[in-house]
C-alpha cells in the first residue's frame, strides 16, 4: 500500500457510552465531534470525532455488536479493541495533547524516543487510554 492515493478513512472503536466518549475525545484529546447532535437526536447510529480532514474515529456503541453481520465473526469483535492506534502530530500539537490529557487527569506513559513508525523514527511518543480501554500512541517526527 505505497500508492499515495491510499488514505486512512476511519477507525471504528467499540465504546460503552458514545456521548461520554465524544466528550473525552473533544476535551482531553482535542478532536472535533462529528454528527453528535444527529446521534443525540436518534438520527445517526453513532457519532464520530475528526482526526484530520481525511480521517475520523467512529464511536460505535458496543450494544450494536449483534448487528455487525457483514462478515463472519464481526459481532464478536466488540469489546476487543485493537492493540493501539497511533496519531502523528507536529511537535507543538504533541505537547498540547499531552498537556490536555494531564489537565483532564488522563494517565499517560513516560515519553519514549526514536520509536519506529510509518515515517521512520519518531522523536518522541507516549501512550494513553480512552475511557473504554482503547490504547492510543501519540508521536511527532519533527
Amino acid at each position: 500500500m505505497t500508492d499515495n492515493t491510499t488514505r486512512l478513512d476511519h477507525i471504528v472503536l467499540w465504546v460503552r457510552d458514545p456521548l461520554a466518549s465524544a466528550g473525552f475525545y473533544e476535551k482531553a484529546v482535542g478532536l472535533e465531534p462529528v454528527r453528535l447532535a444527529d446521534f443525540s437526536a436518534g438520527e445517526a447510529p453513532f457519532p464520530s470525532v475528526r482526526v484530520n480532514e481525511e480521517t475520523i474515529l467512529d464511536l460505535m456503541p458496543s450494544a450494536m455488536a449483534e448487528r455487525m453481520t457483514m462478515l463472519p465473526g464481526a459481532a464478536e469483535s466488540s469489546g476487543h479493541p485493537v492493540n493501539h492506534v497511533c496519531v502523528s502530530l507536529p511537535a507543538d500539537g504533541f505537547d498540547a495533547l499531552r498537556g490536555r490529557l494531564e489537565r483532564q487527569s488522563v494517565p499517560v506513559t513516560d515519553v519514549s524516543h526514536n520509536s519506529f513508525g510509518a515515517r521512520g523514527l519518531a522523536k518522541r511518543s507516549f501512550y494513553f487510554r480512552d475511557p473504554d480501554g482503547n490504547v492510543f500512541e501519540a508521536r511527532h517526527y519533527d
